[in-house]
């Protein structure tokens, strides 16, 4: 369970990593650093489908520099957390609830021991949701939530009523455990960055493949139909009448105008429920926000940095400063 360090992608100093067990046996691998100096918190960085750890390391060094405690973890059946299926390539999950399993390990035996308050969570995609839906179950423990690109609902065929249904009938069909139409073992990131859906910035487009290329372990390929039909239930979920009402934790849900994955519109919609939250937009990015160009990086971190710490926090840490 080792994080995987390279010359082109250095891991920041100080990195403690840990293993965490689920209630229901399922093992994963999570990791925290530790800021020099005065800590303003903890950031809870929560991956998106198909990403590892390593993926992170340059926000995660950009998070210690503003005084942020960083904890993360893989997922299960990605990353170097435990796969679900004997085939390692197949992203795969057996109930949409099983994320609550990982964040409850993830909360109870890395941030409560380990991590100083406030915790804020930052989040990408489909771990924007899991997140959502774990405070919208009723549990508190972030002070505040941001959300990039939350996975409340998909762009194109995907999103439609026919790929929902589709999903929904192979499932129950006991064909959970294949790809989707038209799947395959390899890694989104992989793919030809012309045409990349994920990111415009052919720099770290280029890095996230070189780091699967070392270290293919790390990687996954499209998901499996059970995958795509418990995500469906998820987003189902999280879209009910009264579910956002239930989420009393202050969010920032930050979308992509370019996102060709996840639905921009469901992410306006959704905000409109939440009671305290706003949704800002950056009109040229593309899906994976923390991995695009630097100006468009640069307008996510002032967000960032206006919303997470909070203002009564920022007083109280500048009263203990003395």
């Amino acid at each position: 369970m080792e994080l995987i360090d390279t010359p082109a992608n250095p891991c920041p100093p100080g990195v403690k990593v840990v293993g965490l067990r689920a209630r229901d046996g399922v093992e994963l691998r999570a990791a925290v650093w530790r800021p020099e100096g005065f800590q303003r918190g903890t950031v809870a960085l929560v991956q998106g489908r198909a990403e590892f750890i390593e993926k992170y390391y340059e926000v995660i060094g950009e998070l210690l520099a503003r005084g942020f405690v960083v904890a993360a973890f893989d997922w299960r059946g990605q990353g170097l957390s435990q796969r679900l299926l004997r085939n390692r390539a197949r992203g795969h999950l057996r109930r949409s609830t099983d994320f609550r399993l990982d964040l409850d390990a993830f909360v109870s035996q890395l941030l409560t021991p380990e991590c100083p308050k406030p915790w804020f969570a930052l989040a990408h995609s489909m771990g924007a949701a899991a997140v959502l839906d774990y405070a919208g179950a009723g549990d508190a423990s972030f002070a505040r939530i941001v959300g990039i690109a939350p996975m409340l609902g998909l762009c194109g065929f995907a999103g439609s009523n026919l790929a929902r249904n589709t999903a929904g009938a192979f499932s129950a069909l006991g064909l959970r455990r294949l790809f989707i139409p038209g799947g395959g073992a390899r890694a989104l990131a992989q793919k030809p960055f012309a045409g990349n859906i994920l990111t415009s910035d052919p720099r770290r487009y280029r890095r996230a493949a070189q780091i699967l290329d070392l270290s293919p372990a790390l990687g996954i390929g499209d998901p499996t139909i059970g995958w795509a039909h418990e995500a469906f239930l998820l987003m189902e979920r999280l879209g009910s009448r009264d579910f956002a009402a239930g989420i009393k934790v202050p969010a920032l849900l930050v979308a992509a105008g370019g996102d060709r994955l996840v639905s921009t519109p469901a992410i306006e919609r959704f905000t409109k429920k939440l009671k305290i939250a706003d949704c800002l937009v950056l009109t040229d990015a593309r899906h994976e926000i923390l991995m695009e160009r630097d100006e468009i990086r640069a307008k996510f971190w002032a967000a960032f940095d206006a919303f997470a710490p909070g203002e009564p926090f920022l007083h109280e840490a500048a009263t203990a400063a003395g």
